[in-house]
């Protein structure tokens, strides 16, 4: 267990607007994951180089959308930046 925290980056409002429930529930979700992983987070989902930290990308409900999310060491904090739906 960490003490590694998630936020949005930006903010939440700009990120999840328009967005269903379920969906952000599902973000959400992950984020928590992603923090429980602490330093480790930094080679979760992918990104075309597939090397460690960066902006990374992590797909949602079987690739029918993804989040883009920023593990930052520093501040032992996920950042979640980016959401894509296509449902």
């Amino acid at each position: 267990m960490t003490d590694w925290k998630w936020d949005y980056n930006p903010s939440e409002e700009y990120l999840t607007e328009g967005l269903p429930v379920g969906v952000i529930a599902e973000v959400e979700r992950i984020a928590t994951e992603l923090a429980a992983l602490g330093r480790d987070a930094e080679n979760a989902g992918s990104r075309p180089e597939d090397k460690p930290g960066g902006l990374r990308n992590f797909p949602i409900f079987g690739g029918r959308g993804f989040i883009q999310f920023l593990a930052v060491p520093r501040h032992e904090c996920v950042y979640i930046c980016n959401i894509v739906w296509n449902g």
